[in-house]
């Protein structure tokens, strides 16, 4: 399934996943220590920094049972405490997408990948 659709009183509502993903990951770039999204190259074994127009490569979005899953793969900033930024992330990803779909985020998981040193 491509889309998530959701029935109104007014008609059907039908919403792509690579917008929701595009919306998540400007969301993540706005929390404090993500450097970007990470795109893996699985033949090669190589994670490199995705730019604004290719956030979607570093974000899946799964719906399942009218219920949101998405996995951020990231590139933090050095010197940031994982466990704080994850838990930033994770609170400002399901507040905003959910206002923003009107669809539950039940998971986020976050795949750290690289960090970078941040001039």
């Amino acid at each position: 399934m491509k889309n998530s659709s959701m029935n109104t009183h007014m008609g059907n509502i039908s919403i792509d996943k690579d917008v929701i993903a595009q919306y998540a990951g400007t969301v993540a770039m706005e929390c404090f220590g993500i450097v970007g999204m990470a795109g893996f190259n699985v033949k090669d074994g190589i994670v490199k920094l995705l730019k604004k127009e290719n956030f979607t490569r570093g974000i899946s979005v799964g719906l399942k049972k009218d219920k949101l899953t998405l996995e951020f793969h990231v590139i933090i900033a050095y010197g940031v405490n994982i466990r704080a930024l994850s838990n930033n992330l994770i609170d400002s990803v399901k507040y905003k997408v959910e206002e923003f779909t009107g669809i539950e985020v039940e998971k986020i998981n976050i795949f750290v990948e690289g960090v970078r040193v941040i001039d």
